[in-house]
C-alpha cells in the first residue's frame, strides 16, 4: 500500500515536461537547462550552489577551470573562464568529455566543478587519476552532492528517481546509460563511511571541507525532474528558515558542499 502511494506521489509530481523523455539523451539535458531556467524557485536555488562553488575556487582564477556535466546548469555566468562540459553533445557547452577520460595536460587546471554529477561517475579511481594529472598543485575539486542524514535518506530512498544503496561495498557503478547509472549515496560513501579509505588511496588529495546544507529547498524546488511546490517569489522567505534550521540542526541536510585540495 506505500510503494503504491508513493508511486501515486511521484507520478502526481512528475514535471510535464519530463515525461517521456529518455534520460540518457541529448534531448535530455539540454530540457534540464530548460527547466532550471524556467522554475524561478529552482534557478534561485542553483544560484545559490554557485556561490558556495566560487567560495571556495582559490583566490587567484586566472587559470582554467573545469566544470563537468554543464548541462543543465549555468556556473559559467559566474566563472567566464570555466570551461563547460558534458558528456553527451548538446550546445550549451564547451567540451564533450567524459569523467574518466580528462583530456588536458598536466597542471593545466586550477579546479574542477561538479554539481550533481559526483555520484553518476561510474569509475572513480579512474577521475582521481586524471584529476591528479590534470589539476595543478593547490588546486581544487568542488562538488555539491546528495549527502546521508537521517532525513534525506527517506527522499532519497522513496521519493527521488536515482538509484540509492548506502550498503554497496564497491565504489563503482553498475553499467547503465550515461545518465541513468547513479548512487545517491555515493558521495557520502567515498567521503565518509570509507574516508580512510580515500584518503589512503589518494594521498594527493586533501578533504577541505565538508559542510551539510539545503534540508528543503531543493524539495520544494521540485529538482529537474518533479513541479515546483513553491512560486518563486517564496525563495527568500524559504531559503532564509532553511539557513536558520540548518544551523541548529544539521542532521536534516540533504546536500553537502565537498571541496578537495591537491597536495603539493
Amino acid at each position: 500500500m506505500t510503494s503504491m502511494l508513493i508511486k501515486l506521489i511521484k507520478s502526481c509530481l512528475t514535471h510535464p515536461c519530463v515525461r517521456g523523455v529518455d534520460i540518457d539523451s541529448s534531448e535530455a539535458a539540454a530540457l534540464r537547462l530548460r527547466i532550471i531556467k524556467e522554475k524561478v524557485f529552482l534557478r534561485r536555488l542553483y544560484e545559490e550552489f554557485y556561490k558556495m562553488i566560487i567560495r571556495a575556487l582559490p583566490a587567484d582564477r586566472t587559470e582554467p577551470f573545469l566544470e563537468i556535466g554543464s548541462g543543465g546548469g549555468f556556473l559559467k555566468e559566474y566563472l567566464p573562464n570555466l570551461i563547460t562540459s558534458e558528456i553527451l553533445k548538446i550546445s550549451s557547452v564547451d567540451a564533450v568529455l567524459d569523467a574518466t577520460h580528462i583530456p588536458f595536460k598536466e597542471n593545466a587546471l586550477g579546479g574542477i566543478a561538479m554539481v550533481n554529477v559526483f555520484h553518476h561517475i561510474p569509475h572513480t579511481d579512474s577521475f582521481f587519476r586524471q584529476a591528479s594529472f590534470c589539476v595543478r598543485e593547490r588546486g581544487v575539486i568542488v562538488m555539491i552532492e546528495p549527502w546521508i542524514t537521517s532525513w534525506s535518506e527517506i527522499i532519497y530512498r522513496h521519493l527521488h528517481h536515482e538509484p540509492f544503496d548506502k550498503n554497496i561495498e564497491k565504489w563503482d557503478l553498475p553499467k547503465g546509460g550515461p545518465l541513468s547509472h547513479a548512487n545517491s549515496a555515493l558521495p557520502w560513501i567515498v567521503f565518509e563511511r570509507d574516508r580512510a579509505i580515500f584518503e589512503e588511496k589518494y594521498p594527493d588529495w586533501e578533504i577541505r571541507k565538508i559542510s551539510l546544507h539545503t534540508p528543503f529547498c531543493y524539495l520544494l524546488s521540485g529538482g529537474v525532474s518533479m513541479r515546483s511546490l513553491m512560486p518563486g517569489f517564496l525563495f527568500p522567505l524559504c531559503r532564509g528558515l532553511e539557513m536558520i534550521m540548518q544551523k541548529r540542526i544539521s542532521s536534516w541536510a540533504m546536500f553537502a558542499l565537498i571541496v578537495l585540495e591537491r597536495r603539493k
